[in-house]
């Protein structure tokens, strides 16, 4: 009855004999290695004897001193070259058995830092409206006085002056309307994701000629419910940024790729899924600078002497409008911004949709 129980459970538990082999496993601990106990019975664990880890000089200690110990978000290289993060227990039944109980940690880690990035959006959103809010009025005020004051000039060689408080006043507006992002409401109609990104390759070999540009889609992907003039934007924002890094920091065989895939039952902030547009826009750049990357998504954020740091910004504000949102992995010759987009209509649609009938 207990091995029933153990086979059954959601967590992964190890059975290891006093030399780190493995005596059994249940089928949770085979499903999250990626191994069955066929073929490691008997034999030690990868990842358990990695070098870059100390992982197995613990186990060992536990062991001689039969004392427990608990480990939180540890890295495994898994024998299939991929990676995990789980917190495991050791307890040393007595100095020839050893217990271990692993609990994946990458997808709450994951809804845990989308999480944090919805929620530093939203921040920054009601921090903007605010400062909109105070700079705008001003302004309209400094353009208004400097009209009237045009009318009145009895000197027609003053009115350059004039004309410049007025130009600089627009100037000023327009900043702030576009940190505040689109102020449009989104068209939810039907789309390819493809069309779009045709369109932003289309419009960025048009502006460099030095950049290969890669696409990579996958023709299975069915059609998004999103408003394609946005998500255009959105796209091009990134793609331009990865396509000027490229330029600026003089990489030897620039190379930009767009790449589509489905993600399935994937979680995006605290909601699952069933199906996900994953677009990642991959480039071999010198990557984003360590210090930068926490705050990539804010307004007035950039890397880039002469950049406005808005471009991100608004993207992520576009993809918010469609349920999505954009994650970032860079080190240098390989920066990766995905895009991931809900394929199927949220609850709130649905039932707007159903209303609409």
């Amino acid at each position: 009855m207990y091995q029933r129980l153990l086979e059954n459970l959601t967590t992964a538990v190890v059975l290891l004999d006093g030399a780190l082999r493995v005596r059994w496993m249940n089928p949770a601990a085979e499903a999250m290695l990626g191994i069955s106990l066929l073929r490691v019975r008997q034999s030690g664990l990868e990842c358990l004897e990695d070098a870059h880890s100390d992982i197995g000089v613990r186990l060992r200690q536990a062991l001689a001193t039969l004392h427990p110990y608990t480990q939180r978000e540890v890295p495994l290289t898994l024998s299939n070259g991929g990676s995990i993060t789980v917190d495991y227990t050791a307890s040393p039944l007595s100095r020839d058995e050893l217990l271990l109980e692993f609990e994946a940690r990458d997808r709450l880690m994951r809804i845990s830092r989308e999480e944090a990035l919805v929620a530093r959006q939203e921040m920054v959103k009601v921090l903007t409206r605010g400062l909109a809010h105070e700079v705008k009025n001003p302004l309209g005020g400094i353009r208004g006085a400097a009209q009237l004051l045009e009318r009145d000039l009895p000197d027609d060689s003053l009115v350059e002056f004039t004309r410049i408080i007025v130009e600089e006043a627009d100037r000023l507006r327009d900043l702030v309307d576009r940190m505040l992002g689109p102020n449009v409401m989104v068209e939810h109609l039907p789309l390819n994701i493809h069309s779009v990104l045709e369109r932003v390759r289309t419009l960025l070999r048009a502006e460099t000629n030095r950049v290969c540009f890669v696409g990579d889609y996958d023709p299975s992907l069915p059609e998004l419910v999103g408003d394609e003039r946005q998500l255009i934007q959105a796209v091009l924002n990134v793609a331009r940024n990865g396509v000027q890094a490229l330029e600026e920091s003089g990489t030897e065989s620039p190379r930009l790729i767009l790449k589509t895939r489905a993600r399935r039952q994937f979680t995006l902030g605290a909601e699952r899924h069933r199906l996900v547009c994953e677009v990642s826009i991959i480039d071999n750049g010198p990557g984003i600078p360590e210090q930068l990357r926490e705050s990539l998504f804010y307004p007035m954020i950039s890397g880039r002497a002469e950049g406005s740091g808005l471009g991100l910004s608004i993207a992520q504000s576009i993809l918010h409008q469609h349920h999505g949102l954009i994650e970032c992995d860079s080190e240098p010759g390989r920066t990766l911004f995905r895009l991931l987009i809900p394929l199927e209509p949220t609850p709130s649609e649905k039932e707007r949709t159903a209303h609409d009938r």
